[in-house]
């Protein structure tokens, strides 16, 4: 019997950044404003010729977040090249929150939420930022 293969698991919080190409919406603006967004990166041995995968804690609030905690983006699937980085790959993952994508939802409450009742789905959206808060 062969051993598993070797995995690295590497925890970092995804914080509402300041994003220097999108100074029209500073964060302090926004309802993701005040969180600190628990996120685990796990590489394989085969890395980078696959992606890492990406996880937020299991029932994380968000239209391009599983409800296993999976985050939904294409780099990290169909769209994955070995040339992508780990910045650029947190750099999506900040896009989905400035700009998420309900064209490849992953979530059917907070889809239905954020495509029907808008206010109810910022509500949502603050309280998710509530669990979360900046260890700042």
């Amino acid at each position: 019997m062969s051993p598993p293969p070797k995995r690295a698991a590497y925890p970092c919080c995804c914080r509402h950044l300041r994003l220097p190409r999108r100074p029209t919406v500073p964060p302090s603006q926004t309802d993701w404003e005040g969180g600190y967004f628990p996120l685990t990166m796990q590489f394989t041995e085969d890395y980078p010729n696959s992606p890492p995968s990406c996880k937020f804690p299991s029932g994380f609030f968000h239209i391009n977040v599983y409800d296993s905690g999976a985050v939904c983006l294409s780099i990290l699937s169909s769209g994955w090249k070995p040339s992508i980085t780990v910045k650029q790959i947190l750099m999506g993952i900040q896009e989905l929150f400035d700009d998420p994508n309900p064209m490849s939802a992953a979530q059917n409450l907070s889809y239905e939420l954020y495509k029907k009742n808008m206010p109810e789905y910022r509500k949502c959206v603050r309280q998710q930022a509530k669990k979360y808060p900046s260890a700042l």
